[in-house]
């Protein structure tokens, strides 16, 4: 159990990791393909939008063909798929091949950590989930001084080949430890469902990276948000009607679940944004080098990790409910502080606001991970985890073009209010923004009952 623990902590933090690492060298890559920094996030949603559309369909498979056999494939086709990355000469060429490392991304986590849950019960959930839950939060802010040393000191190519070792060793031990576990009385493929779902989050999520474009055209934009809006719609029509839908909707009457996917999924986005926003802000904004830059983010994955000590004892001692309104609030604020920082803010100043927005991200994405499948039953853990896996993943892709959506209107309101000669003022004015969606997440927070959870403590 523990071998099969590190393994699934191990491939998702390599996940979450390529999620992010390429955030610092925006600009390196963008002078290589000849295209503007702020363009080269849909490197970082098509990946992301390949593991949302692609992870519904990781339970059905890993039930026909073996939980061992999915995750072996999936490790191998990352791994290809990384080297293809690097060896990117075009922007177009990069997306088709970050699509592809996405696609095998969505079948190695939620194949994993779906074995993990099935094996552990109530009692151990929350400092099971702690555990599995840490590389999704230290990944992305990992990443930018990992991206930022490599691009500074070699090339933007290696931080894609570094996955080829891990790759190769993940690969090995999965083969080695993972049981292929199947179940002989698997499902129906439910095409129409995939077909519906994924067309729906292509459309929307295509839509909303091109709201991040200065050069889109406003018909592109409407066409596919409505024709996704529309889709969305038949989807969830099917899924609620279909003797087997590929995503199970009804695990979202549970209460708990419902709010750390409706609320969740808002903070989630607003705290995906920051690891975009801050390399840009200090390079682009401040003036500041890539490492230099990714140096400082490194305060953000100081306080996640002092936080995972105390995660347990603060949850079993306040509960979920005042946990996520309090912790919520110290978000919001956390965010604003990055709109007060400038390149003449102390180093120690800066360090210290990053790193208490490090304490409050991993606290709330800890509680609502952990809030997800605290009353959920085992014979709907499956539907559970493929559902909450999926519009996890779809929300950290809708952050990362939050943060470029946010970087825009910026600087259409520093355009319309004469702040153009405030240094960063398009970044300052994006962490505001960003902060917003924050804090509409604590309504739907507020809605829980003081005991929801309480089974966990």
């Amino acid at each position: 159990m523990r071998a099969l623990m590190f393994l699934v902590s191990g491939i998702f933090f390599m996940e979450n990791l390529d999620g992010t690492v390429i955030a610092t060298a925006l600009p390196s890559m963008a002078a290589s393909f000849g295209v503007a920094p702020v363009d080269l996030n849909i490197g970082i949603s098509a990946y992301l939008l390949a593991l949302g559309v692609f992870i519904p369909i990781s339970g059905w498979v890993a039930d026909r063909l073996g939980a061992r056999t999915v995750l072996a494939s999936a490790i191998g086709v990352f791994t290809l798929a990384s080297v293809l990355c690097g060896l990117s000469q075009g922007l177009g060429v990069f997306v088709v091949t970050r699509v592809l490392q996405g696609m095998g991304g969505a079948m190695m986590v939620p194949v994993g950590r779906l074995v993990v849950l099935r094996a552990t019960p109530k009692d151990r959930l929350i400092s099971i989930l702690t555990t599995l839950t840490w590389p999704g939060l230290i990944a992305p802010v990992l990443g930018p001084p990992v991206g930022g040393f490599i691009t500074t000191y070699a090339s933007w190519r290696w931080i894609f080949y570094m996955n080829l070792p891990l790759g190769l060793l993940a690969l090995a031990v999965a083969l080695s430890i993972v049981p292929d576990t199947r179940s002989g009385g698997a499902r129906p493929f439910d095409g129409r469902g995939f077909l519906l779902t994924g067309l729906a989050v292509l459309a929307l999520m295509y839509g909303v990276e091109l709201v991040s474009r200065a050069d889109s055209g406003w018909q592109a934009v409407a066409v596919l948000l409505a024709s996704g809006a529309v889709l969305l719609l038949l989807a969830l029509r099917h899924l609620r009607r279909a003797a087997a839908p590929m995503l199970d909707l009804a695990v979202l009457r549970v209460p708990t679940f419902a709010v750390a996917v409706r609320g969740g999924s808002l903070f989630r986005a607003a705290i995906s944004a920051v690891p975009f926003l801050l390399p840009l802000m200090f390079q682009v904004g401040f003036g500041m080098d890539a490492f230099r830059s990714g140096l400082l983010v490194l305060a953000v994955f100081a306080g996640n990790l002092l936080m995972k000590t105390v995660t347990t004892p603060i949850l079993r001692r306040f509960g979920f409910r005042p946990t996520l309104l309090c912790n919520g609030v110290l978000i919001v604020v956390s965010l604003l502080a990055c709109a007060l920082l400038s390149a003449g803010t102390p180093v120690a100043v800066t360090v210290a606001v990053l790193f208490f927005g490090g304490l409050t991200r991993s606290m709330q994405f800890t509680t609502l991970s952990t809030l997800a499948f605290a009353d959920i039953q085992q014979p709907s853990m499956s539907a559970a985890n493929t559902l909450f896996s999926t519009i996890t993943q779809l929300t950290m892709g809708v952050g990362i073009a939050l943060g470029a959506i946010a970087i825009r209107l910026g600087r259409l309101w520093a355009d319309a209010a004469g702040w153009q000669a405030v240094p960063a003022v398009d970044f300052k004015l994006a962490f505001v923004l960003v902060s917003l969606v924050a804090l509409a997440a604590l309504f739907d927070a507020a809605g829980l009952e003081r005991s929801a959870g309480s089974n966990l403590r």
